[in-house]
């Protein structure tokens, strides 16, 4: 599959399904395309996709801290987008979709947002759930600050990880994920820190495009939260539950995943 640069940034990509709408993925932290494998082949008959590596992750670029991490991998997602198209992003990835309808509209034909992990949304909702996880993510990054990588990558994806225990993934799979840490540390300032300033007043109400928010039943209190705050404040927004489902729902939960989506892009 393809690999150039992308807003300026070395970016790989592949693309899925032969369907009649076009769509744009975005994946989780620590992850990367391949792991759209498992939804794409449930939408393949509906979208033609395109889902690429963000900064640091699978085959593009590593991370050269060349500014902030969110904004730049948004400014790479509109480099692919010729038109309106409907942008599919998990977790961290959900974040970088929000922000390009934010900041490009007109690029923006529908959005679903599944366990978007932007924590700052959960201050207002529920102050004591997000001061637990500002909590467990200070000891997290306390963890990686002290050089142990290890501990901080254990403790990450015992939180969101698709249930596999730590001691069960490949030698290499651990070290792999303890190489990446320092990139959900790069993503702290805008999950917590609105870098993008989505939150100030009037932004997110200001947002045109249909908004499908997806979460699992089993995910940590704090998605709740947060899908309840940008429910309320995104004027065409809808939710969806998964029951059974924890954060990685699009690889664990693919088949109830993509029919919430088809659902819903069938209404629009």
């Amino acid at each position: 599959m393809p690999r150039a640069e992308k807003a300026g940034f070395p970016t790989y990509w592949t693309s899925y399904g032969q369907g009649p709408r076009a769509a744009l993925m975005i994946h989780c932290a620590l992850a990367d395309s391949a792991n759209w494998g498992p939804l794409a082949r449930d939408l393949s008959g509906a979208l033609t996709m395109t889902a690429f590596d963000m900064p640091g992750h699978g085959r593009s670029a590593r991370w050269d801290r060349r500014g902030e991490v969110q904004g730049v991998t948004a400014g790479i997602a509109a480099d692919f987008l010729g038109g309106p198209t409907d942008i599919i992003g998990h977790s961290f990835g959900a974040t970088v979709a929000l922000r390009l309808a934010v900041e490009r509209p007109e690029l923006v034909r529908s959005l679903v947002l599944i366990e978007p992990v932007f924590f700052a949304v959960a201050r207002h909702v529920t102050p004591d759930t997000f001061a637990a996880q500002a909590a467990h993510d200070a000891a997290q990054s306390a963890a990686l600050r002290a050089g142990e990588a290890h501990r901080a990558a254990r403790a990450f994806t015992e939180t969101w990880g698709d249930g596999t225990p730590w001691d069960d993934l490949p030698e290499s799979r651990r070290e792999q994920l303890a190489e990446q840490m320092h990139l959900v540390e790069a993503g702290a300032d805008a999950i917590y820190g609105d870098a993008g300033g989505m939150l100030a007043p009037g932004v997110l109400e200001g947002t045109r495009a249909p908004v499908l928010i997806v979460e699992g039943s089993a995910s940590p209190a704090i998605i709740e939260a947060v899908c309840e705050g940008l429910a309320a404040r995104l004027p065409r927004a809808e939710r969806a539950v998964i029951m059974g489902a924890a954060h990685m729902a699009p690889v664990t939960h693919a088949p109830q995943v993509a029919a919430e989506i088809l659902r819903f892009l069938s209404l629009i």
